[in-house]
């Protein structure tokens, strides 16, 4: 028996598209719906990266290590790469770019620029320098105790304080962990663990030895500066985290053209804080692995709302100081004999004898440009007075490194000028009375936007000189790292050989 299936009536083809349009519209959306899931993840990740800033350091080519398995090394350091910005980090105004010196409640070795570990070397190297008591450090520890912002051993004044750096490096990191420091710019922080360390800091106030210990005292055979930097090569050559990289991960700071005459040679691996380049030779330091860093100023600085204008600067050019100097300042005599009748500029001998400095900061606050000449060395501190009295600084030194220039353009705030051009005959003037008001109120604005990245104080604050230097190593330091871990690819095999 035959059953007949009827057959269903179709649906009006209407019915059927509406159909179908459901059916795409599910299916678009559950599509949607999932790239947006995934996508989300993905600018979230991003996001992170990008709000943290940091890529991985890795090391270098300069050797194999010499003691491969003594110190761990330190494969994650974190640290701002100023390439990857389209704006430099600190390169603009006052809360511009705070990638180098952001404060942060918590700063630790998870969340800093660069782990510093710190020697601790006897007070004599460093605090001791300043009468800090080293009896009284036997029962308090090795430092003093820098809560007490105000009862910090005092840097000596006067011209003592250009070459103050490592003064102010090394109070900012014992600060790193001390407590009561909560918005501390987080760029350098103190690691007690060597093996967590990117980088090692020898806290030895070497300008102020050279300042203070350099003549012979006594019956003395050899001078306690001499005394002090032979002790220190010998306790780094001691110290199995020197003798890992030769001292190329080590930070040092002799400021001072003069300092660590004797021990510079024998240290030359490590990295350097210097005012230039000026009496080194390029194997013992160069701009590849040394850090630049600002002079101390010793004028007042200038708050922006008491900045003279320019109407209210009635000097062109200001310059006070050394005229006869050795063979690199020659170019100081020339200009003297161009400019020393010319009635709207300023050009004399000046020392900070008979409240000289006092008068220097006048001068310059009354001034619309600074000349900043080679001397003896192709800086001075006269460029950075001239920055916090936001007198427009005229650089002639030819062979003149500047400080942080990989992050800051000087052009904007600065007149350079060949030597050669400049002892020209009315060359100098010309471009001065050439440049107008308003070109001049520009580099004027500049300066004041610039001006802290040049003040050493403590507790230091975001951007501020000590903060910049960190900032500088921590970049260092990345090329390094990279040489380092790089030299060290065949290590394994090439033992086995």
């Amino acid at each position: 028996m035959v059953v007949e299936r009827k057959m269903q009536p179709s649906p009006p083809p209407e019915h059927r598209r509406v159909l179908r349009f459901v059916t795409f519209f599910a299916l678009s959306l559950l599509a949607f719906s999932c790239w947006a899931l995934v996508s989300s993840r993905i600018n979230r990740a991003i996001l992170i990266a990008a709000d943290a800033d940091e890529t991985p350091l890795l090391a270098g080519d300069h050797g194999t290590p010499l003691i491969p398995a003594a110190v761990p090394a330190s494969n994650n350091l974190r640290i701002s790469d100023p390439a990857v910005r389209e704006t430099p980090p600190l390169a603009r105004g006052r809360g511009e770019g705070r990638g180098e010196g952001s404060s942060s409640s918590s700063c630790d070795a998870d969340n800093a620029q660069l782990r510093v570990y710190m020697y601790d070397l006897p007070p004599e190297f460093h605090f001791g320098m300043l009468g800090w008591d080293a009896k009284k450090a036997a029962a308090a520890g090795a430092w003093p105790d820098v809560r007490d912002t105000g009862g910090v051993p005092h840097y000596p004044g006067g011209l003592n304080l250009q070459h103050s750096v490592a003064y102010w490096l090394t109070l900012d990191i014992l600060s790193s962990t001390a407590p009561g420091f909560d918005g501390r710019p987080c760029v350098a922080v103190r690691v007690t663990n060597a093996s967590q360390a990117d980088v090692f800091f020898v806290p030895f106030f070497a300008s102020l030895s050279y300042n203070r210990h350099s003549k012979l005292q006594g019956k003395e055979k050899m001078s306690r500066n001499r005394l002090l930097q032979a002790e220190l090569v010998k306790y780094l050559a001691r110290q199995e985290e020197w003798r890992r990289w030769g001292g190329k991960d080590h930070l040092v700071v002799p400021h001072h053209p003069n300092s660590m005459m004797q021990a510079r040679k024998k240290l030359s691996a490590a990295m350097y804080v210097l005012s230039d380049f000026g009496r080194y030779p390029p194997d013992v330091a160069n701009l590849k692995k040394d850090v630049v860093a600002p002079y101390k100023h010793v004028v007042r600085s200038l708050r922006d709302d008491e900045s003279p204008t320019f109407d209210q600067r009635p000097v062109l050019a200001y310059f006070q100081g050394a005229i006869h100097r050795k063979d690199g300042g020659k170019v100081r005599q020339k200009l003297y004999q161009l400019l020393k009748d010319e009635k709207d500029v300023h050009f004399t001998y000046g020392s900070v004898r008979q409240n000289g400095i006092r008068r220097a900061t006048k001068g310059m606050a009354s001034s619309k440009f600074c000349l900043n000449i080679a001397g003896d060395t192709p800086s001075s501190n006269r460029l950075f007075d001239a920055i916090v009295s936001h007198c427009v600084p005229v650089m002639i030194s030819d062979d003149i490194e500047l400080p942080f220039e990989d992050v800051l353009d000087y052009s904007e705030f600065c007149v350079f000028v060949r030597a050669s051009d400049a002892v020209r005959k009315g060359f100098l003037l010309r471009l001065l009375r050439g440049i107008t008001r308003d070109e001049w109120n520009t580099m004027w604005e500049r300066l004041k936007e610039v001006a802290h990245h040049f003040e050493y104080q403590y507790p230091s604050k975001p951007d501020d000189a000590v903060q910049m230097i960190w900032g500088a190593v921590a970049r260092k330091m990345h090329s390094l790292k990279l040489q380092l871990h790089k030299s060290g690819r065949f290590q394994r095999t090439h033992s086995e050989s």
